[in-house]
């Protein structure tokens, strides 16, 4: 008897090294399965196929060969890991996270969604929705809700189906606070479109184009400049195409003369922003590059060589370096994990207002904000031409630019000042709801006293005394203000999907997906459990 506990104990020990921990009757066979779950996690997680299981279970048993432990030896052997049984596998924990996702749509306040139609590289149309609830404690989770195949159409009626059946599956749109898209044509279409659709159909809540998407587009006359076509060009002539022996020559060109960036990257049509890399590089290159086109490259490069010589096109060159900089810092503030809508609002006004500053710093000659341009100018200063003033219209191009696109922000001004600072707002802004209960707010002595801020301050709110305001509080935590789970799902997909000879089923590709981007814990226990039930069967 005290044998069989040592073993039993044994093995609860093994088990409790799994992330999840578990009671069940810790049978070999049990174990083996719980073993199975949590490799299979792991697989899923790291985006892996489901035929490295067999890869894994074979260095396991290696491994345990290598210490000398033949009992481990027999304990791996016993573990499935084929091909089909990670597939099942896939599946139970899909759907085990599918149910805690059903749970938390039902249990939550309010929820927001997210959603991007993405076409692969197979012209595959593909729709991804994300979901983010919001609970009243202000506990947020955000959650892929389904990934839809468009196969043959992608109009807005297409997505609006799709987007009204995966939502129906969770409850409707009765809790839903706004919708955040990448504001293509379908979805905004005049009539046919997903807004009008949604309308029509009594769904009343805001629909909300991606601040990350706008802020791409405000700055995507960076394409358009004249010194970036050239940049575009050289880079292309360096590293682009099949010319693998150019680049390597370039990359040795600049090792030999132990400059700091040793390479040049592509610029990427797709995400603008990524030109911000290439011009820092490019801009720090700006004498080795016409050397080495000059020396290296065969075709006639004269006309390139002379753009390097001239003091205009350098002067935009350094202006734009500067100004995709700043562009790429706000951009990686919009893309930090947890932001709330009011957080974006407050990184496109930041930003808004340091255009104004930039506008009129360079109208008074003053390059503190622009330290490639003031390098530049300081190299040049003996040589005319190098005039940074008439770049203060291309700054004044993009205030209007920003004004002009993010008008929902604008639509949301007042109650997004009211989240961030309720003791400071003005109570004839705030509509008649909440006006009262903001007046006592404002003279609680206690909320009066405290330094927290948005969400934080929002949680101390007692709903019985404040049930408007805290119930504001909600909605505006609950809004999804970008699709960026959308974009870097797509990102996740794309690796899913390569690992694949053959195309997954949609099924197949919706359990991956999920298990590789969701955050709620897998229970392995429940799933090992439920296999000792007669009637389960694999």
């Amino acid at each position: 008897m005290a044998k069989h506990v040592s073993k039993k104990r044994k093995i609860k020990e093994e088990n409790n090294r799994f992330p999840e921990h578990w009671e069940v009757d810790y049978t070999e066979q049990l174990s083996s399965a719980a073993a199975s779950y949590a490799v299979t996690l792991q697989l899923a997680k790291a985006k892996k196929p489901y035929s490295d299981g067999d890869l894994v279970k074979k260095c396991a048993i290696e491994m345990a060969r290598a210490f000398g432990d033949e009992n481990m030896v027999k304990n791996f052997e016993t573990v499935s890991l084929s091909h089909q049984t990670v597939a099942q596998r896939i599946e139970d924990m899909s759907n085990q996270v599918c149910e805690k996702l059903l749970y938390n749509v039902k249990k939550c306040r309010y929820f927001s969604l997210s959603l991007a139609e993405i076409t692969d590289q197979t012209d595959t149309s593909q729709l991804l929705i994300f979901i983010r609830t919001v609970e009243e404690d202000f506990s947020v989770k955000e959650e892929l809700l389904s990934l839809v195949s468009l196969h043959d159409t992608t109009k807005g009626t297409d997505i609006f189906e799709a987007l009204q059946n995966s939502v129906s599956e969770y409850g409707g749109f009765e809790k839903c606070t706004c919708i955040a898209t990448d504001g293509g044509r379908t979805v905004i279409g005049s009539e046919f479109g997903l807004s009008d659709l949604l309308k029509k159909s009594g769904v009343t809540c805001p629909m909300i184009h991606c601040v990350i998407h706008q802020e791409s587009l405000c700055g995507k006359w960076v394409k358009q400049a004249e010194a970036m076509k050239v940049v575009v060009k050289v880079t292309s002539l360096i590293c682009g195409g099949n010319k693998s022996l150019l680049h390597s020559k370039f990359h040795s060109f600049l090792e030999e003369m132990q400059l700091v960036y040793g390479d040049l990257p592509l610029d990427s049509e797709i995400r603008w922003l990524s030109a911000g890399k290439v011009l820092i590089k490019f801009f720090a290159l700006r004498k080795e590059i016409p050397v080495f086109l000059k020396e290296q490259v065969k075709t006639d490069t004269t006309e390139l060589e002379e753009r390097f010589l001239s003091p205009q096109f350098l002067a935009e060159l350094a202006f734009l370096t500067d100004t995709t900089t700043h562009l790429n810092e706000l951009n990686l503030k919009l893309q930090s994990k947890n932001n709330t809508i009011s957080d974006l609002f407050g990184c496109v006004n930041g930003f808004r207002r340091k255009l104004k500053l930039f506008k009129v710093g360079l109208e008074k000659g003053d390059l503190i904000h622009f330290p490639s341009c003031k390098e530049l100018e300081k190299e040049m200063e003996n040589f005319e031409g190098v005039n940074f003033l008439e770049f203060s219209s291309n700054v004044d191009a993009m205030v209007t630019e920003f004004d002009n696109r993010f008008t929902e922000l604008e639509l949301l001004k007042n109650t997004l000042m009211l989240f961030n600072n309720p003791l400071g707002s003005v109570l004839e802004n705030q509509s008649s709801n909440i006006q009262l209960e903001l007046c006592d707010l404002q003279a609680d002595p206690f909320l009066a006293g405290r330094r927290e801020i948005g969400q934080d301050f929002f949680k101390l709110i007692p709903e019985n005394r404040f049930p408007h305001l805290r119930d504001l509080g909600l909605k505006i935590v609950s809004m999804f203000g970008s699709t960026y789970l959308c974009e870097s799902a797509f990102s996740t997909m794309k690796s899913i999907k390569s690992q694949y000879p053959c195309s997954l089923t949609d099924e197949a590709l919706t359990r991956s997906l999920r298990l590789a981007l969701t955050e709620e814990s897998v229970d392995i226990g429940p799933l090992v459990q439920k296999m000792e039930d007669p009637q389960f069967s694999h």
